[in-house]
């Protein structure tokens, strides 16, 4: 998964999630505050998460959220740059972008923000990230209720609070935002809670329809999205050359072509990748937005990739998706969907959730071979495999 909520200890979004994972599994009642809040405010207000994995694996909460305010007005805080994952959601009413530069102008920046808050006059802020900041923007913004977990000192900045439970922290990482709502305000799971579905704008999708009629060569070949790229370190990185060898091997043996998609950081990696391969990769990373990637995988047969944003946005998509795990754990961040599947070889120190290898060898990832990846690919459904 491409998330800070994986950098830390169980998975929590926040700089000290070790030691809040370690007060929360004893006591399971310790600390919470439950009160119903569901349809009785006017003005709701969502605090997203700050990473694209983690956005994606919170959209059930969210939408449980949608649910239980059904008739109030719903604005979600999000990151300028991960503003586009909500363009083809008309549930909800405003999606409020924000940026906060370094140093001095970071300031500035979150004053605009604060003053953004406290004109819409909230009603109830819900804060998925663990972050201080995040109480502290919701606390002087004004909004009368303000409900997360008690996490990063934050309690005093909260109404409405709870300790994550053992639930929490033990499955999925969706079930840590969905018990974060449970607990605080009341808003129980709507039915197909563990469904994680992404709709796709209209626009982009017409978009990058006439932008794969140009840039395809064979319109009538399964199309394949491969990402090689994450923003974690190379503890999930497969290498570069099993990526080539794959690409190759799927037009080979299926006649599919391959986009590689990614962030415009990622872009030379996927140049490089595409370089090194015998057909002619197409190069998608860096010229799509979030809602023109979105947009863009929908209209693909099937998915490849790291664990990363990418593989989450594929797989809530619904086509084929299969994610290659190293270094991260499938059963707190895997892919969610019955057309979703991993490729992970447990070793010895797996998962050791770490950026780089403390042995070198990185042998969780060199031991999946190309192939198991196309036979994955296949198997979901994402094309027809031949012997030649």
């Amino acid at each position: 998964m491409d998330s800070k909520a994986e950098r830390t200890a169980g998975g929590l979004d926040g700089p000290r999630a070790g030691s809040d994972r370690a007060q929360a599994g004893s006591k399971a009642g310790a600390a919470r505050m439950r009160m119903d809040l569901t349809g009785v405010a006017g003005r709701v207000l969502v605090k997203e998460v700050n990473w694209l994995g983690d956005l994606v694996i919170s959209l059930p909460a969210l939408r449980a959220v949608r649910a239980a305010f059904a008739t109030s007005t719903l604005t979600v805080l999000v990151k300028k740059e991960l503003a586009g994952f909500f363009d083809g959601m008309s549930w909800i009413d405003e999606v409020m972008p924000y940026t906060v530069a370094r140093g001095v102008r970071g300031m500035a920046d979150r004053i605009q923000i604060i003053n953004r808050i406290r004109t819409r006059h909230f009603d109830l802020a819900i804060l998925f990230p663990n972050s201080f900041e995040a109480a502290l923007w919701a606390t002087i913004g004004g909004a009368r209720q303000r409900a997360g977990f008690s996490t990063d000192y934050r309690g005093p900045l909260l109404t409405h609070k709870a300790r994550p439970a053992d639930d929490a922290i033990s499955g999925h990482q969706r079930d840590y935002w969905l018990a974060m709502i449970r607990d605080t305000v009341g808003i129980k799971p709507i039915a197909g809670a563990a469904e994680i579905k992404l709709e796709v704008g209209g626009t982009h999708r017409e978009k990058m329809r006439a932008w794969l009629e140009a840039n395809r060569k064979s319109s009538g070949a399964p199309l394949i999205a491969i990402a090689p790229a994450a923003a974690y370190g190379p503890a999930k990185e497969w290498p570069l050359v099993r990526y080539a060898a794959l690409i190759d091997m799927l037009y080979e043996s299926a006649g599919a072509e391959c986009v590689l998609v990614g962030a415009p950081s990622e872009q030379q990696i996927c140049a490089q990748v595409a370089a090194t391969t015998r057909c002619d990769a197409i190069v998608a990373a860096g010229q799509t937005k979030i809602g023109e990637l979105i947009a863009l995988l929908s209209l693909c047969d099937g998915f490849a990739g790291n664990d990363s944003g990418a593989m989450h946005l594929a797989a809530a998509i619904g086509i084929p998706t299969v994610g290659i795990f190293g270094s991260t754990n499938p059963a707190r961040t895997g892919p969610s969907g019955e057309h979703a599947g991993v490729i992970y070889h447990r070793i010895e120190c797996s998962p050791c959730l770490e950026r780089t290898c403390r042995f070198g060898h990185y042998n969780c990832l060199r031991e999946i071979a190309p192939a198991e990846v196309a036979q994955k690919l296949a198997t979901l459904g994402a094309l027809r495999m031949e012997s030649k």
